[in-house]
Formats: structure tokens, sequence, C-alpha cells
């Protein structure tokens, strides 16, 4: 074996006579970042060293003293009393290493039919695995934040728009459940992606698989793995479910900034459809007035180290022969740094939104404002039997004449409704910002009913997911 200067054992070094350089040392190490899979490490080989004693492959006092030492290595860790060491490269040779020490000869037959290859890919998936769980719990959350706030604010009608230009009226709640949609998506991909995770490499070695007559589907129960690898060079290699959790977490990130985007919009003073909590907001170092949304900011900020690291994630793999390559040591922080920044986005705007206060005169006000029932007369008058086309004219020729006169259509009367166009009776002076909410009652649509309908089954929708 190697040593390096301080006269440390290298677990692989018996092919090495010199030392490896300190600044090799160094640039080769990934303790500093991979010892976050401790958990994932340690449970893995607990599994291994089961099958290989089930299978006669290491004598049963092995397996006792394997299993004693590792939970005593876990037992350190997490109460902070573990040394992490540079020498030692990575999270799978400190913790080898240290069991060795602990153990002796059993510790050494701990890494029989393995290698780091299929032992890290393991540990990948299992990380993965486990945070695609956690996320799919607070999309849940965020899911049921947005459903509970659709139910409180049922009467609250903003403007919606198009170009960012006031379009229709609809109901708040209406625009909230659009984003539970866009949520329940995301959900559904990291549940792909958990699939797609959830395969065993281990038993792959380092890249043709193993010559002892291992079990791996006993090793695939006991990690809670739904299936084995096919093939033992893509298994050691395969790093598409990191990609699967990233493209997720970017496009999850998107939606959460499109909705922060919206926050920073209505609580501004040229919307003022809402309002900040404190608990919410910052204020600013030279302007006493000031009440900034840098939560939200933060979070629609956030979605770039998503999206970056997603474009990391497929730069990394594109240019890999097969099989597994030193590159992927270069996986892990990125993907550490996914799941961290989506589930605190995930958690403050879970814990914001239901602080935001919405002005319902305000909303109300603009949603009829700039002519936004212009759509609703065009439609009358196709219900009279005139065609869109010319009844899309009329209308746009009395903004037109509202406009040059400084009028707005609560302004006109019967008789300018007719000179636009003969069709227009009587009742066309009851379409008001009810009643255009009250025709849009089909699946999907912002009336009041279809909208609390919408939101009942979407309540139904997650609670069934949670069972």
């Amino acid at each position: 074996m190697t040593t390096s200067n301080d006269g440390s054992s290298k677990l692989w070094g018996g092919r090495f006579s010199g030392e490896t350089n300190d600044l090799v040392e160094r640039f080769n190490a990934s303790i500093d970042f991979d010892r976050r899979l401790y958990r994932e490490d340690i449970a893995g080989s607990l599994a291994h060293a089961a099958m290989l004693a089930a299978q006669g492959i290491i004598p049963a006092e092995d397996l006792s003293l394997i299993t004693g030492g590792l939970t005593e290595i876990l037992t350190e860790i997490e109460h902070g009393q573990f040394e992490f060491r540079l020498d030692r490269e990575d999270i799978h040779l400190n913790i080898e290493a240290a069991l060795i020490e602990r153990v002796g000869d059993a510790g050494r037959r701990l890494h029989t039919a393995r290698s780091r290859n299929d032992q890290v890919a393991t540990d990948t998936r299992l990380f993965v695995r486990a945070a695609c769980d956690e996320t799919m719990n607070w999309l849940r959350e965020l899911r049921s934040v947005l459903i509970d706030l659709a139910q409180r604010e049922a009467e609250t009608v903003i403007p919606g728009y198009t170009h960012l230009q006031r379009a229709q009226p609809i109901l708040l709640a209406h625009h909230l459940l659009a984003y539970e949609a866009m949520l329940t998506r995301d959900t559904q991909r990291f549940a792909q992606a958990r699939a797609r995770a959830n395969v065993l490499p281990l038993g792959s070695g380092a890249l043709a698989g193993v010559t002892y007559p291992i079990d791996r589907r006993a090793v695939a129960g006991a990690l809670g793995f739904d299936a084995i690898s096919e093939n033992s060079l893509d298994a050691v290699s395969d790093r598409d479910f990191v990609v699967d959790y990233h493209s997720a977490a970017a496009l999850t990130m998107v939606h959460l900034s499109r909705m922060a985007e919206e926050i920073v919009l209505w609580t501004s003073a040229e919307f003022a459809f809402a309002r900040l909590d404190d608990a919410f907001s910052t204020g600013s170092s030279i302007m006493p007035q000031k009440k900034n949304p840098d939560v939200a900011e933060l979070v629609r900020g956030k979605s770039a180290r998503a999206i970056g690291n997603l474009v990391q994630g497929l730069t990394l793999l594109k240019g890999q022969p097969l099989a597994y390559n030193k590159d992927n040591q270069e996986d892990k922080e990125s993907l550490f740094d996914s799941v961290d920044t989506l589930l605190i986005c995930l958690q403050v705007v879970s814990a914001m939104l239901p602080t935001l206060t919405f002005d319902r005169a305000r909303g109300a006000s603009a949603a009829v404002a700039n002519f936004a029932l212009a759509t609703d007369f065009a439609d009358y008058l196709a219900k009279k039997g005139v065609p869109f086309r010319d009844a899309h004219e009329a209308i746009g020729s009395l903004v037109a004449k509202c406009e040059r006169e400084g009028r707005t259509f609560e302004d006109l009367t019967l008789e300018d409704y007719r000179a636009a166009h003969p069709a227009f009776e009587a009742d066309v002076l009851s379409i008001d910002l009810a009643s255009s909410l009250a025709a849009r009652d089909i699946p999907g649509g912002t009336a009041p009913r279809a909208v609390a309908q919408a939101r009942d089954a979407a309540r139904t929708r997650l609670e069934a997911e949670k069972q």
C-alpha cells in the first residue's frame, strides 16, 4: 500500500510504491461534500455484508463484527464524533478504514464482491430516492396551502392577464389553482424520477460484474429497491437518475419563480392587489418607507441555481465513455445544491402564502378596468347570431369610441350600444363583473361553481396521494 505524507495507508495502494502528491491529495478528495452520504453508505454496506454472510462468502462472525462496527460508526457520525480524513478521499474509504481499525480482518472482507463504482452508484440512488420522497412531501404541502388559500379567497376577483395586459376577470382562486396544477405535474415528475432511481446497481462491481455467488435480489429487497440493474456497464456509469432530479427540480423552480414574480407584482404600489406580511418582508438601509418582497425575489433568483445545476449535470455526462469515470465525482455538489435549494424554497413559499392579504375592492375594480368585459359583449352579439368576427369588430369600434370620449362601458346607454350594432337589446345593460364570471361555468373555467368544483377535486386528489 502507498502512504500519504502523514503515514496513513491507502486502501487501494497495493499497486503503488510512491506517495501521492499533496496537491493531488486535495484535488482528488471528495470527503468534504460526499460525507453527506454516510447514512446511505452504511445502509448499503450493512445489506451487502448480510448478503455475503447469507451466501457463505464471509463467515457469520465477520457479519456480527461488521454490523457492530458500522453501527458504532453511524452513531459517532450522528453525534459529530467521527473524524473524517482527507487522506481517505471519500465517504466510502473513510468508513471502511475506520471499520478496519475497529474490527480488523472482518472489516477488510466487507469490500468483497463490490467496487466503489457500484457502491457510490448505490449510495447516490438511495440519496435521490429519499430526496424525491421529501420533495414530494413538500410539494403536497404547498399544494395544500394553495387549495386552502383558494378556499379562503373564493370570492376575490382579480384581472386575468395576457402579455401582462389586463384581459378578462378571473377569480383569484382560479389563478391559485393554476399553480396547484403545475405543482401536481411536478409531483408526478418526482414520482417518475424516484421510480427510475429505485434500481439497485450493487453487484455490478467495477464494470463487468463480480465472480462471487452473490444474491443481488436479496440486497435489493433489504434496501427497498424495486429491481436490479440489467447491465453492469450502464449501472456503474448511469447518472440519468441524477439528471432526472435536476430536471424535475429545475421545472419546479421555474413554477415557483413565476409564482414569486406575481407576488412581487401584486404587492407593488402599481398593482396593489396584495400586501406582504412583515414576517416575510425586509426593509431598506436608506429608504425608511420601503417594504421589500425579498423572499419572493430570492425564490425567483434561486431558480437560476436549479437550472444551472441541470445544465451542469447534462454537460458532465455528455463526453464520458463507458464505464465509470472520475468525472462522476462532480455530480454530487450540484445534486445536493438542487435538493437543498428546492426544499427551502418550497418551505418558505408554503409559509409565506397564507400570510398574504388581498385587497378585494382593488382587485374587483381592476378586473373590469381597461374594457376587460369586451369579450363578453362580443360573445353577446355572437349568441344573437352575429358572426364572431363582425361582433369583434363592432366591440372594437365601441372601445375606440369610449377611449376618444373618456368613457367606460358602464357609461354607455342602450342607444350607444345599438349604434355600434343593431343586434344589441336592453339585456346588454346587465353584463357586469358577476355575469362575466358566472358565464364561464364550464370544467376548467373561472365561474365560481366551476372553481369550487376544481378546488374540491384538487383536494380529493391530494388526499388520495397522501394515503
